[in-house]
């Protein structure tokens, strides 16, 4: 079988080729620019990613795309339409591809959409589901729901079949953006407020999101479905700084403050959506592609955690 992973120069795609290459999987890996290669992969530069972008030669003999590549959150954003620029890429570029899979004969498409289609957070005593109504609440999501919703249309169009599957937060070697900050925060000895939280958050450890997608990719039942992914051990953020610090021998060293004045103080440095995950609860119920496929992660959250911390230390300690 060939695949063809779009972004398999991310965090995500990297895992992906070497887990597909591992197991004896012909990889057809795309990237954006010359300066990243895919060792052992077939490598091929597509550029930019919009309507008209050609995906002939990544496509050629493929039977299966796990579409990754996506326009993500933008630090400081100067488009003066940014929802525009995330549809651009994210919908239109994500219809383009789709259409030309199909007409390639490749006959399945995977979709890496984002668990914030169903909504930014739950109650301690809520968990997000597939049948959910979608509440996306940012250019983001709203660009990723409405990929999804362009993608059952060409199901109606072609013979070709589409997995949707929505992750929540995704950690493990080489993990950037807020989880990074955390390692980074969690590998010092500063003292930390957290102990008085009481949220409840889904993750997924990149190895395990990379089996998943394996599943939907070949699983016969999976076609036509959208699945919720997790780890399936929700833990609060104190419990989640105490793993990664245990894991690099560093005391927990947490305190109680109240979460109200932590919110305040998030508002008054201009932190507040930051402080929100930290505070917050976000569940996520994987059951339906335990069900439906027999998915089980193959590694646990401490199992994940561990080899995160560890994989940051090394890399701390080069540069």
């Amino acid at each position: 079988m060939k695949f063809m992973i779009s972004g398999a120069a991310g965090f995500v795609g990297k895992a992906l080729c070497a887990e597909l290459l591992r197991r004896g999987q012909s990889v057809s890996a795309t990237v954006r620019s010359r300066s990243s290669v895919i060792e052992k992969a077939e490598t091929i530069i597509i550029g930019a990613i919009d309507s008209k972008t050609n995906w002939a030669e990544a496509l050629r003999d493929v039977d299966v795309v796990i579409h990754l590549a996506a326009r993500v959150h933008v630090m400081h954003e100067s488009t003066t339409d940014p929802l525009a620029e995330f549809l651009k890429v994210n919908l239109h570029g994500t219809l383009n591809l789709a259409r030309q899979a199909a007409c390639s004969g490749a006959k399945r498409l995977v979709y890496v959409s984002s668990i914030k289609v169903n909504g930014e957070q739950t109650s301690t005593t809520q968990s997000f589901t597939e049948l959910d109504e979608p509440c996306p609440q940012d250019f983001y999501s709203i660009s990723k729901w409405q990929a999804e919703q362009a993608l059952w249309r060409i199901t109606q169009e072609t013979s070709m079949e589409i997995v949707v599957v929505r992750p929540p937060l995704v950690y493990g070697s080489g993990v950037k953006g807020n989880f990074a900050q955390m390692l980074k925060v969690a590998a010092t000895h500063i003292p930390l407020p957290f102990a008085s939280v009481h949220n409840r958050r889904s993750l997924i450890y990149v190895e395990n999101l990379v089996d998943a997608l394996i599943s939907c990719a070949t699983h016969p039942v999976a076609a036509g479905q959208t699945y919720l992914v997790c780890d399936g051990e929700d833990v609060s953020t104190p419990d989640l700084l105490r793993q990664l610090r245990g894991a690099t021998k560093c005391p927990a060293r947490l305190f109680p403050f109240p979460s109200s004045w932590l919110g305040k103080l998030g508002k008054l440095f201009g932190k507040s959506k930051q402080v929100e995950r930290l505070l917050g609860s976000l569940q996520v119920d994987s059951g339906k592609i335990r069900r439906d496929l027999k998915w089980v992660p193959p590694y646990t959250l401490h199992q994940g955690l561990q080899a995160t911390a560890e994989s940051h230390r090394r890399l701390g300690k080069k540069s």
